[in-house]
């Protein structure tokens, strides 16, 4: 296929999220070399608005090159060693990864359950963290594949007190949901560019706070991967710029670009952005009847879980999205396959516009199935109404 045959798409799922032009046009820019004097300046001023998304300190905050799996690989194996417990809280697809990567390092991981959809119990977190005195605590934010917000406020005092590390992952909530890295207390926080910075995929931003980089000088083997040694990439983004590797250069770029746009709005203005668009979109679905997984006071504003009615086809209804309107939703994952449709409004995404499509989308192919139900647009109009 060419670029002239692919569709546009809206991109309204759990990510990628929708793209700015000004970002696609700083991904077509000639590329300079990786120790190149103006990549280094570009790489100085990355880091400067990482640590603005962040609301950081921090020196060590750089976007790693790979994905946001990347980011979480290298959060947990740079703070671990073998024969280390951690205490890992699962409850969605996410939650599960970093319990398998913990067990990957040699670790010992200890598992805080909460059904899917639901936030991790605090309580059942300091029982843990008392029982097992591990190295780290590693929770999810924003649990991608149930829509689930997790409060952060409070956990790295606990984590703290036992002279535990925490961890957060922050792929789905950084640059849609208050994160705070300092204020928060938190040791590693790591995300992703494809959702609420609207970047394409391809870069991790993390940050390490000074408990957290001097855990890992005072490792007593070697990071269990070269690539994703934080010992040696710090070289490169500090003021040695020792090579490590070839950075994704006009990734780079894109991510800068997609940063001062963030900026330009502002952290705060972009944060209730998301929230108004997603207090509309719920308003809609359920004018329509329809009902959220997660309850009200755990809501993702970026991610929103919708359950699927009784007797509807969920993939065909997503596929009448897709050919009829151009339209990406996402599908439930694991004990939600089939349950639930998985609307993003991330970053770009996060609009007026879009929640009013899809709304009215939803609706039609939910009537083309024989569902009937009333039309949502105007619960979510009225919400922009009142919220204006």
């Amino acid at each position: 296929m060419t670029d002239q045959t692919l569709p546009k798409r809206i991109l309204l799922g759990p990510g990628p999220s929708p793209v700015d032009e000004r970002v696609l046009r700083a991904l077509s820019q000639p590329l300079l070399g990786h120790l190149d004097p103006l990549f280094l300046r570009i790489m100085d001023q990355i880091q400067e608005l990482l640590r603005y998304v962040f609301e950081t300190r921090n020196r060590l905050t750089i976007p790693i090159s790979g994905t946001g799996s990347a980011g979480m690989e290298a959060a947990l194996i740079n703070l671990l060693e073998p024969g280390d417990k951690a205490v890992v809280c699962i409850n969605g697809v996410f939650g599960e990864r970093m319990f398998d990567i913990v067990g990957r390092t040699g670790a010992e991981p200890i598992a805080v359950r909460a059904e899917w959809g639901h936030p991790i119990d605090v309580g059942q977190i300091e029982d843990a963290l008392k029982q097992s005195r591990p190295k780290v605590l590693a929770i999810v934010h924003a649990e991608t594949s149930t829509g689930v917000l997790q409060k952060l406020e409070g956990l790295a005092d606990l984590a703290h007190a036992h002279d535990t590390l925490l961890i957060v992952d922050a792929v789905t909530s950084l640059g849609g949901h208050p994160v705070r890295v300092d204020a928060n207390g938190v040791d590693v926080c790591y995300s992703g560019t494809q959702k609420c910075l609207s970047c394409p995929p391809g870069l991790s931003p993390i940050t390490f706070s000074e408990r957290a980089v001097e855990r890992i000088r005072s490792r007593r083997q070697k990071v269990q991967s070269w690539y994703l040694d934080m010992s040696m990439i710090e070289k490169y983004w500090g003021s040695d710029r020792s090579y490590h590797h070839t950075a994704p250069i006009s990734m780079n770029y894109a991510l800068l670009e997609a940063l001062r746009i963030v900026r330009e709005e502002g952290l705060e203005a972009r944060q209730a952005r998301h929230q108004l668009n997603h207090r509309a979109f719920v308003a809609g679905v359920e004018a329509m009847g329809l009902s959220m997984l997660v309850a009200p006071k755990s809501r993702l504003w970026s991610l929103n879980a919708v359950r699927i009615p009784e007797g509807v086809d969920d993939q065909r209804l997503r596929t009448h999205l897709l050919e009829r309107h151009n339209i990406e939703i996402g599908g439930g994952l694991g004990p939600l396959k089939g349950k639930v449709w998985r609307v993003g409004l991330m970053g770009a995404g996060s609009s007026r516009e879009n929640v009013v499509l899809v709304i009215g989308a939803i609706h039609e192919a939910l009537a083309e199935q024989g569902h009937t139900c009333p039309p949502g647009v105007a619960s979510a109009e009225q919400v922009y109404e009142l919220g204006a």
